[in-house]
Parts: C-alpha cells; sequence; structure tokens
C-alpha cells in the first residue's frame, strides 16, 4: 500500500511541477508582449536560460540549504517512495525559478545578459532558499518562536511571500540600482509611455499564468491526501476579484485587466487553504486595486521604471496576502482557523528585509564588479546585442 500511495503522491506533485514550469512560458509572454519589440527575443531568451541556471543552483546548493537534502547518492537511494524527493524537488524548483523570472520583468530592456545570469544564481542557490527554510522547513527555530509567542505559526500555504514577495521585493533594489531606461523620463517631466509591443502577446501570458496557477496553488498540498477543493475555488475567486477591480479601477486599460487576475492569485496563495470563499474574493479585489494604484505611482509620480510593475504586483500584493491570510483566516470571518495575526505580519516583514538587503548585495555586488546594464547604444538597438548574433539575420535585426 505504502508503494502505491508513494507513487500516486509523485504522479500528483509530478502534475503540478509540469504545471508550474508551464507558468514560465506565462512570464515569458507577459513580459514578450510588454516590452518594444526590439526587446522581445531578449526577453524569451532570458526566461528559459534563467530556468536553466536556476535548476543548477538549486540542485546543488539551494535545496540543500532550505531542506538539508542532497541528491549525491547512488540512483537506487533516489529511488525511494517512488522518487518521491526527487519530484517534490521538481516542484519546488519551479517555484524558486518564479524569482528570477519576477525580477526579469522589473529590469526588462536594460539589464546585461550575463550578470543577470549570475544573479540568478546567487539568489537561486542562497538568498531565496534562506527564507524558504525559515518559513516552510522551521530553520532557525523562528516558527517555534512565533508558535510559543502568538499561538500559532506562521502561514504560507503556496508562496505568497516566500515566492512572489520575495521575488518583488528583491527587483526593487536591481530596479533603482538600474534606473530607468533612456527617453523614459525628461528632465522636464515629461514621460515617454513605452505601450506594450503586443497585447495578444501580453494577454497569452496572462491566461497561461492563470491556467497554471491552480497547479501552484492546488498541488501545494503535495500528497494527494491533502488535496483541497477550497483551494482551487479560493484561487478562482481571487482571480475574479483582482478582475474586475483592476478593470473598474483601471478604466477598462487591457494591461491592467490582464495584471488583476495576476494580483489576486498572487495575494490568496497564503491563504488559499483556510478563507472562506468570500474572503478569497475580497482579498482577490484589494491587490487587484493595489497593483492598478501602486503600479500608476511607481511609473508616473516616483518615476521607478519598473517594466512589468513586478514590485506592485509580486512583492506588495504578495506581502498583503501573507497579511490577508491572518485576517480572513480566522473563523469570525468565515476562514478555518489555526492562524494568527502577528506571525502573518512579523514573518512577513522578516521575509521584506532579507529579500532587500539579498537584492541590494547581489545586484549592488555585480554592478560594482561587472556592471549591470547596457551602455546607451546596446540599448537602443535592442537589450543584448550578443544575442542577436546569434539568432538575428542582418535585414531584421534592426527590427529587435
Amino acid at each position: 500500500m505504502e508503494t502505491i500511495k508513494s507513487g500516486s503522491d509523485v504522479l500528483f506533485i509530478l502534475l503540478g511541477a509540469i504545471m508550474v514550469l508551464a507558468m514560465h512560458a506565462g512570464f515569458a509572454f507577459l513580459e514578450l508582449g510588454t516590452v518594444r519589440k526590439k526587446n522581445q527575443v531578449n526577453a524569451l531568451v532570458k526566461i528559459l536560460t534563467d530556468f536553466a541556471m536556476s535548476t543548477l543552483a538549486y540542485f546543488f546548493i539551494g535545496y540543500g540549504i532550505a531542506y538539508g537534502i542532497h541528491f549525491f547518492t547512488g540512483a537506487e537511494a533516489l529511488m525511494e517512495k517512488s522518487g518521491y524527493e526527487l519530484t517534490k524537488f521538481f516542484f519546488l524548483l519551479t517555484f524558486a525559478a518564479a524569482i528570477p523570472a519576477i525580477i526579469s520583468g522589473g529590469i526588462a530592456e536594460r539589464a546585461k545578459f550575463h550578470p543577470q545570469l549570475a544573479a540568478t544564481f546567487l539568489l537561486v542557490g542562497f538568498v531565496y532558499p534562506f527564507f524558504e527554510g525559515i518559513a516552510w522547513n522551521q530553520a532557525f527555530g523562528i516558527q517555534g518562536w512565533l508558535k510559543l509567542a502568538f499561538g500559532e505559526e506562521f502561514h504560507d500555504f503556496a508562496g505568497s511571500v516566500v515566492v512572489h514577495a520575495m521575488g518583488g521585493w528583491i527587483a526593487l533594489p536591481a530596479v533603482l540600482l538600474l534606473g530607468a531606461r533612456h527617453g523614459r523620463y525628461s528632465k522636464s517631466g515629461a514621460i515617454a509611455a513605452h505601450p506594450p509591443s503586443s497585447i495578444p502577446f501580453l494577454a497569452l501570458g496572462a491566461w497561461i499564468l492563470t491556467v497554471g496557477w491552480f497547479g501552484f496553488n492546488v498541488m501545494s498540498a503535495q500528497t494527494l491526501d491533502k488535496i483541497s477543493g477550497l483551494v482551487a475555488l479560493n484561487s478562482l475567486m481571487a482571480m475574479v476579484g483582482g478582475t474586475l477591480v483592476a478593470l473598474f479601477l483601471g478604466k477598462n486599460d487591457p494591461g491592467f485587466v490582464h495584471n488583476g487576475p495576476l494580483a489576486g492569485l498572487v495575494a490568496v496563495c497564503a491563504g488559499s487553504d483556510l478563507m472562506h470563499p468570500i474572503g478569497a474574493l475580497v482579498v482577490g479585489g484589494v491587490a487587484g486595486g493595489l497593483f492598478v494604484v501602486m503600479f500608476t505611482l511607481t511609473q508616473n509620480r516616483w518615476k521607478i521604471d519598473d517594466v512589468l510593475g513586478v514590485w506592485p504586483l509580486h512583492g506588495l500584493c504578495g506581502a498583503w496576502g501573507g497579511i490577508a491570510a491572518g485576517i480572513f483566516g480566522h473563523k469570525a470571518l468565515g476562514g478555518a482557523g489555526g492562524i494568527a495575526f502577528m506571525p502573518q505580519l512579523i514573518m512577513t516583514a522578516l521575509a521584506i528585509v532579507i529579500a532587500l538587503a539579498g537584492g541590494i548585495i547581489v545586484y549592488g555586488g555585480l554592478k560594482a564588479a561587472f556592471g549591470i546594464r547596457l551602455d546607451r547604444e546596446d540599448e537602443y538597438n535592442g537589450a543584448d546585442l550578443s544575442i542577436h548574433k546569434i539568432t538575428a539575420t542582418p535585414e531584421r535585426e534592426t527590427n529587435w
């Protein structure tokens, strides 16, 4: 019976890993549709190669830091329980690789290609798993202290804070260290719009992410016996809430409409297994509004050139999701209980501190050592000419 159960769990989590792997195509097309045409090839190559680099970093370093498990044994030992630990690694890798995929959208169109690969290795190998181990594997006794002090541990079922807030807050110092794209903001105060190059590609990316998110959330149960239909319905309701609020506040702008469901899904990850569906609808709606308002502020008033708005979408909506789980997870609001507000607030704040510190150290160090920004000529011609030399024909090079 154990072998059969392990086999079904392997298949369950493998399907989840495949669905989240497919979400990386969503990241690629979302960025592809948002950046200018001359940078589309760069966007596609970045997401794929970042995933490959993430795999190496997480396999050899990151997974061991987070969970104390290494794969330096013989194949026979790795096959225990039908190889469940291997598929669990694959599933959690797809989460870890979301960190550079998130960052990629913020730093698009002016970041050097190879330093970003180095940043990916460092972030996925060291920074992300450091907090992942604290939140999901009892590292450093912080969860035990929260349980003792407040009666409950920090709860993040599918990564509002562990994945999305971490990715968004790491991206913020990277965006600031790079500076705005040339011509984006003029000294006179004028703003060059740089509109999306392809709404259909942007929409395709959003849809791929949205569909894959049901694997991201539901399969976070990690074993078949823990699966919950509540997670699926809450994900749906948060997606709907985020979409409709973004539609209304964004005044029918298609960019806001297609990011609205993503904002709602980011926010609901943490408490999707605890909230009532109406609570999930509210959480998603707040996230959709938060994205529209904060994206507009960062771009137009604060002049932070976060191309895809990854800090508002993942950083702020992810932090809201972690805190919201501590509100809407309570039985008084229809939730399942077993959660407390203060652990959610403290760990969300800790994630932000670690993410900011990690982002500053990694991107600041790379900037000092190698430089992270293209020069003006390379940026003018396209995000990274080294990619063009591989893929472009002379007559088409100027279109990218």
